[in-house]
């Protein structure tokens, strides 16, 4: 298995494509509760198979990445052959980024000498969905990018 099954939750929402996803093999309803009741190891090949697929397909069109902690906000833009990165951190006590008030203040105050601004970019090192996935299980989310963009006008090219 390439990734992680997908949670019971997942497979819930995405039932009607994993529906599909059996047809596509020759597997009815009947036939699914048979093997599940029979096979239980080659249901769970199809559950790795069917997830798999999925990670694969969300992870191909992910092309912004955040990780947004108290004081820290960590932007990805995954591009085809590398990825970039800004790091923004504020140093002021008692600040939260993950309450409004906090992140407000950030954007009305981001020149502000409290907040570091960095930009870096790197080439992957691993196939680019795997790495993004690795990010994804150490809590990033896929996300639109406009924060990363955002962020990249405010600082331009003095980082």
């Amino acid at each position: 298995m390439k990734y992680t099954q997908l949670t019971k939750e997942q497979f819930e929402e995405l039932h009607e494509e994993f529906a599909v996803f059996l047809a596509a093999q020759s597997i009815d309803v009947k036939e699914w509760e048979k093997i599940k009741k029979d096979k239980p190891e080659l249901a769970d090949k199809e559950l790795n198979i069917f997830s798999d697929f999925v990670w694969e397909k969300v992870l191909s069109k992910a092309n912004y990445l955040e990780h947004i902690s108290s004081d820290t906000l960590n932007l990805f833009k995954c591009n085809k052959n590398d990825m970039q990165r800004i790091v923004v951190k504020v140093n002021k006590k008692g600040f939260n980024l993950l309450e409004d008030a906090g992140f407000n203040w950030f954007l009305d105050n981001s020149k502000d000498e409290n907040i570091e601004y960095l930009k870096g970019k790197k080439a992957y090192k691993k196939e680019r969905n795997i790495e993004i996935f690795e990010l994804i299980q150490q809590g990033a989310i896929v996300a639109k990018g406009e924060l990363f963009e955002g962020i990249l006008k405010i600082i331009g090219s003095e980082s």
